[in-house]
């Protein structure tokens, strides 16, 4: 028999008692996201972290430095998101709010417009000294370098005028007590054009004809002095094109985000006074406002339609790419696409209200939270800098005690500075996990955060709820059966239907359906009482206590041989005053790809479990069809999760999977868990991943992109780390000038986000098949 303890009234009643305890304990709790700008790497976003946290007003913040944002928890009694935001101003970066209603909170300016005059600017003082350094592939050594005056102009407009943002994100790093890589950048060419700037002035013989001497003139040209103008100039240029294409990359290839984004138009059609249209932008639309979605647009706010009628598509929020009919009095989504019709629709929520706002808002936490990975590379990083700083100040002092050259010290301690890249350790979690989330969220699996996408990358169990997982969720009664042929069957239907009309479980819907369908009108009842793993009661004025349930909590003995679609259906039995008047026999479809699904798993070598509240025939049934080795009864919400304790105590990384109320226990013990698309809140609330749609083949995605995201990391850590070990003893030893330095420290941070961006190409299986497909973000924004 099912486990009633699914019901609502049961287990709603439980956690709303747990909620309602812990809310009296705990202090006043809110949610902000902040968008950064200004952060060079990873020792940035350390660095504000280390600040926030340091409020008392702070709960907790997780700063991402591949997003550019920052998600705070904070006591709202006690502080105000302007006064967070200031704070964080105080770091010396830069920290946006969200506007009004808007989705999500921006950076100031785009990359693409915020860094280019520099660039240009930069390279343009970069070309007379490629032009000269070009002379020594043609065997003319320095001929082709401009007179040494000429450097010393470029270098000190590069060093003081271009390369100032370097310098503002060093001091304020410095002052916040944590070193980035900028201090190292500064330092580094700082050094350069120092020690050139004193050879000239002090080893020139201080006439002009010195001082317009060409490079390759003999005395005091640059050649001859050792000046190296052309190193920090190249350093810098080199460095700031490297972080302009990592912006560029992380804004434009990475966030998910703003696909999401384009799915609500710029602007809308405002129903006037007189009955006409006005173009509005999006952001002056008020609560209350009537707008019009022709077909082929898309709906801008939620809302209810008033007049009209049409087919949208809301495959964006239901996973569902069927359109929907949508008449008056219909709820109208965000972001809907109007396949076909008009409609007329009052605005009952806008911007990050609305539910494409809860779903923006979902994934932008959960790509800006921390995987357990990320935990080490924050670790390196947060001494990362003062122990480069101290291996160039070494590799400076032996290399100049070994050759009695400064010149050639500082090359190779200046090399040691700029090759160092804590921002390709910084990104190596952050970019791979917000790629994982934007792939997995184009499957139809929506993760609470990292921790959760790191979970499922573990598993090797996964244990599945039967009703409304492996089932459609919708059994019918298929036979019947009363203890007195005089008791009408319609009647117990009657009496079942009234006490379960206060349950939520499939069963008692399936009941409910059946008494309307028979057009049997449901009686009031009163002392409304759930018994866990058996039924429902309650009272029935005149009557007296009807009981629904199992045969043995309704004093029903059933036949030992009945017919055979009896064992393989669920029983609801009835009785009143425990005098037992019949039972239900009721049966669920299994879903058309359930079998699919279950074979994808075990082949990626998962185990899979089948665990419900049915009678062990049931279930064991079910089982056989989809083939299951392992299946278990009769199993109460504390049995599943007691269950899954064994399992992980054994070492089993464990997965569950399942819609209802009784499964949250065990969704919360699990390591991960699923929820089904059309699971109840608390279910959802519980779980690990929302499933966008009710294929388990999204199971199957969860898991394959999980497991590839966690690969992807490992590869960018182990990456980034050796880069390091490699890189910084070559330049220590002097096989890296500084020039090559800096590209190859710009190349290292493109490297680890160019091999984030594959999992952007990743497919499943859910992808591929359209019979389980789930629209993605991309494809919606397309059809805009």
């Amino acid at each position: 028999m099912t486990d009633y303890s699914r019901t609502a009234t049961d287990e709603s009643y439980e956690v709303d008692t747990d909620i309602q305890a812990n809310t009296a304990l705990q202090p006043e709790r809110a949610h902000l996201q902040l968008a950064i700008d200004g952060m060079s790497c990873q020792a940035c976003a350390s660095r504000i972290e280390k600040v926030l946290n340091k409020k008392d007003e702070v709960y907790k913040v997780n700063v991402n430095f591949a997003g550019e944002t920052a998600n705070v928890d904070y006591n709202p009694e006690q502080t105000t998101p302007e006064q967070i935001a200031e704070w964080v101003n105080k770091t010396g970066f830069v920290a946006n709010l969200q506007a009004g209603d808007s989705l999500f909170a921006k950076t100031d300016e785009d990359t693409a417009t915020k860094w280019p005059w520099r660039l240009i600017a930069l390279w343009v003082c970069l070309v007379p000294f490629l032009v000269g350094m070009a002379g020594m592939l043609t065997g003319q050594g320095m001929a082709w370098m401009p007179p040494v005056w000429i450097q010393f102009i470029l270098a000190t407009i590069v060093q003081f005028g271009l390369a100032l943002p370097f310098y503002s994100s060093a001091w304020a790093s410095i002052k916040g007590g944590l070193a980035n890589m900028d201090v190292l950048v500064v330092i580094g060419t700082l050094a350069i054009w120092g020690y050139s700037t004193y050879l000239w002035l002090t080893h020139g013989d201080g006439t002009l004809n010195s001082l317009l001497q060409s490079g390759h003139a003999s005395g005091h040209g640059a050649e001859s002095l050792g000046v190296y103008f052309e190193a920090g100039v190249m350093v810098i240029a080199f460095v700031r094109t490297g972080k302009y294409l990592e912006e560029r990359t992380k804004k434009h290839s990475l966030n998910s985000i703003d696909l999401l984004l384009s799915l609500t138009p710029d602007e809308v059609e405002l129903q006037q006074a007189d009955g006409s249209f006005q173009a509005l932008p999006l952001a002056e639309v008020k609560m209350g406002d009537i707008l019009r979605a022709k077909q082929g647009s898309r709906v801008a706010t939620d809302g209810t339609v008033i007049e009209g009628s049409g087919w949208c598509e809301e495959s964006h929020l239901t996973g569902e790419s069927v359109p929907i009919k949508k008449e008056v009095g219909d709820e109208l989504l965000a972001g809907a696409l109007v396949e076909n019709g008009s409609l007329l629709y009052r605005v009952g929520a806008k911007g990050r209200d609305t539910k494409l706002g809860d779903m923006v808002q979902a994934l932008s936490d959960a790509q800006g939270s921390k995987a357990d990975l990320a935990r080490l590379a924050d670790r390196v990083t947060a001494i990362f800098v003062p122990v480069v700083i101290a291996i160039a100040i070494i590799t400076f002092a032996i290399t100049w005690w070994l050759t009695g050259m400064v010149d050639t010290a500082l090359m190779h301690a200046v090399s040691v500075l700029v090759i160092a890249c804590p921002c390709a350790l910084g990104l190596a979690t952050p970019a791979a996990i917000m790629a994982g989330m934007g792939v997995a969220a184009r499957h139809g699996v929506w993760f609470k955060d990292a921790q959760s996408l790191e979970a499922a990358g573990h598993i090797d169990t996964v244990v599945l709820d039967k009703t409304g997982t492996l089932t459609l969720g919708k059994p019918a009664i298929v036979d019947q059966m009363m203890v007195d042929k005089s008791i009408a069957a319609d009647d117990v239907l009657q009496l079942a239907a009234s006490v379960e009309a206060h349950a939520s479980h499939p069963l008692a819907t399936a009941l409910i359906n059946e008494a309307s369908a028979r057009q049997l009108e449901l009686m009031p009842v009163t002392d409304i009482n759930v018994v866990k793993g058996a039924g429902i009661q309650a009272t029935i004025e005149g009557l007296g206590v009807v009981k629904v349930g199992t045969a043995e909590f309704a004093s029903l003995k059933l036949p030992r041989l009945m017919p055979k679609v009896w064992q393989i259906a669920s029983t609801v039995a009835v009785s009143i005053n425990d005098e037992p008047l019949g039972a239900f026999a009721l049966a669920d479809d299994l879903k058309a790809d359930t079998q699919q699904a279950i074979s994808a798993l075990q082949e990626a070598g998962l185990k899979v479990i089948l665990m419900s509240g049915d009678k062990q025939s049931v279930v064991d049934h079910v089982a056989w069809q989809l083939g299951i080795d392992e299946a278990y009864g009769r199993m109460s919400p504390r049995d599943k999760a007691s269950q899954i304790a064994k399992l992980q105590t054994a070492g089993h990384k464990v997965a569950m999977a399942g819609d209802g109320v009784n499964d949250a226990p065990a969704m919360a013990t699990a390591d991960a868990s699923f929820a089904m698309f059309e699971g109840t809140d608390v279910a959802q609330h519980s779980a690990s991943a929302r499933l966008m749609g009710e294929s388990l083949m999204h199971i199957d995605a969860a898991q394959k992109i999980a497991s590839a995201t966690l690969r992807n990391i490992k590869q960018n850590l182990f990456f980034a780390f050796i880069y390091n070990c490699l890189g910084i003893p070559l330049a220590a030893f002097g096989f890296l000038n500084p020039m090559i330095a800096a590209a190859a420290m710009a190349l290292s941070s493109i490297s680890v986000l160019m091999n984030a961006l594959r999992l952007t190409r990743f497919k499943t299986q859910v992808e591929l098949d359209d019979t389980t497909r789930v629209s993605s973000p991309k494809k919606l924004a397309e059809a805009k």
